[in-house]
């Protein structure tokens, strides 16, 4: 599956919730930490910075194809 996420800390949360690059050094929980056992054999990609994140982006999406996204509950959620 691939995804876009925006926003201040966007990049931070998906890298904590991905892992870190090595498995074996990554903190319990992740994905990586998880199903991941060597890096070659990683299971997920997470872009390391926003400028990053434009260029992957652009190999998977077309700019019409990307859509915002907001539930519901993001105002209880989010400072803005």
């Amino acid at each position: 599956m691939a995804m876009v996420w925006e926003g201040p800390n966007a990049v931070a949360a998906v890298r904590q919730t991905v892992g870190s690059t090595k498995p074996v050094e990554a903190a319990p929980g992740p994905i990586r930490h998880d199903f991941a056992l060597e890096v070659g054999r990683n299971l997920i990609h997470a872009s390391d910075k926003p400028e990053t994140g434009e260029r992957e982006t652009a190999l998977w999406f077309q700019t019409d194809e990307l859509v915002k996204w907001e539930r519901a509950t993001d105002a209880w959620v989010f400072e803005k």
